[in-house]
């Protein structure tokens, strides 16, 4: 007690009792020291001076702020005066699912319209692009929902987000159209290789202008729609154009290409009659050469639709601002001035798609006419007697029609395959 009393920062512990021979009496402080210490008693506070409801939310953290805040809805009345509302159970509990959504075991048979809330409740947070919890978080809407996550992705000289995100590209399913143009991949990158998987045999759409293919890059792409009739079996456009280490080889590969109707070979090493090109494609696929250029190739129609649209734009905005370059100080610029030198800043690469002014007989675009439909109004006139004639002819055709396939098919089962085709089978 003595202990107490004397120590520096001491409170006032008010009136103390001792029981002596089974009596209480209070203790007289009246001590050297003490009387003067306390003569004024500090009157008792549930709070320290000072205290305000503003300044204990300061003194918190960040987190501790946010999670006291979360809850709540601040808005303003007309006269000025802060007013808060609860929020609803549903947003509560979507927050807090869309803080954890990389812990989450699977959304198969989940609701669509819940889950795009989700998704976006996770995109505002930025869940996306957080390193490994972003990955695993996509990769649970792509595999539960797959095109409505993402059914059209345009990365057009977007070479940066495909090196850093190249594992969240590939989760991917489902795409329908995909614009890979410009990027400089080659034949060995792990996305063409990709391209050949099962889960994107639903492109329609590829674009590859200007990748520094050559005809192994071809032939890697082609190989399993040739020989096991999958990968990219429904593809109906393709550009390959500005890629001049394609050959008169590379080009035969696209025969495997049976649904193309549109293809894009401009500024590719043709070394071969263009004309002879231009026949065997028609009589294999049935592509004709278009004499004015094709609007397909324009490279408007592909954009990136889907619920992930804004996450590839955050993709593109955190890889642009980590490889952003210092700041240069006014006697470098003048330097760079003097010695004719530019920052990377002021030289933009341009991608060959500017490259609008080439002439039109330059350009190698075929397409697969439609059959025009001008004998639909007369098969309703017809008589019975020409309908039984038809079908007799259909009797007599069809046999022969039989035999053919037959044969082809029987031709088709022994197809002789390269050593390389045996090799790029052995590697999927």
């Amino acid at each position: 007690m003595s202990y107490y009393l004397n120590s520096e920062n001491r409170l006032d512990p008010g009136p103390i009792y001792v029981r002596e021979n089974g009596q209480l009496h209070m203790v007289n402080l009246a001590l050297d020291g003490v009387r003067s210490s306390l003569q004024k008693p500090r009157p008792f506070r549930l709070f320290p001076k000072g205290f305000s409801v503003e300044l204990c939310m300061n003194r918190e953290d960040d987190t501790a702020q946010k999670e006291k805040t979360d809850h709540f809805i601040f808005t303003y009345t007309r006269e000025g005066n802060l007013r808060y509302s609860a929020k609803t159970l549903f947003s509560l509990v979507l927050g807090f699912i869309s803080d954890n959504v990389d812990h989450i075991d699977s959304l198969i048979g989940f609701p669509e319209q819940i889950a795009e809330k989700l998704f976006s409740a996770a995109e505002a947070r930025q869940k996306f692009t957080q390193p490994g919890a972003g990955l695993r978080a996509l990769q649970k809407f792509t595999e539960a929902y797959g095109s409505l996550v993402l059914c059209s992705l345009c990365l057009r000289n977007r070479y940066l987000v495909i090196s850093e995100k190249l594992e969240e590209i590939k989760s991917f399913r489902e795409l329908t159209c995909l614009d890979l143009s410009c990027c400089k991949l080659g034949d060995e990158h792990e996305l063409l290789e990709h391209l050949t998987n099962e889960a994107l045999s639903s492109v329609t759409q590829l674009h590859l202008k200007d990748n520094c293919l050559s005809d192994a890059g071809v032939r890697k792409m082609t190989a399993p729609v040739r020989v096991m009739k999958r990968g990219l079996e429904n593809l109906t456009l393709l550009d390959l154009s500005c890629n001049p280490e394609i050959t008169d080889a590379g080009i035969g590969y696209l025969f495997s290409f049976r649904k193309l109707n549109c293809l894009d070979i401009s500024g590719t090493g043709l070394k071969k009659d263009i004309k002879a090109i231009k026949h065997k494609l028609q009589t294999h696929i049935g592509l004709i050469h278009s004499k004015v250029p094709l609007k397909e190739f324009d490279h408007s129609n592909c954009k990136t639709e889907g619920w992930a649209d804004q996450i590839v734009l955050q993709w593109e905005r955190v890889t642009s601002e980590a490889v952003k370059p210092r700041e240069t100080s006014e006697p470098q610029m003048a330097a760079q001035r003097f010695y004719g030198k530019r920052s990377l800043t002021d030289t933009p690469v341009k991608c060959s798609l500017a490259d609008t002014h080439v002439n039109s007989s330059e350009k190698l675009q075929f397409y697969k006419e439609k059959a025009p439909d001008c004998h639909g109004p007369l098969l309703k006139r017809e008589t019975p007697l020409c309908q039984e004639s038809k079908n007799k002819k259909r009797a007599f055709e069809d046999p022969e029609k039989e035999q053919n396939n037959s044969s082809q098919s029987s031709k088709q089962k022994y197809v002789c395959l390269a050593v390389e085709d045996w090799n790029l089978l052995n590697s999927y």
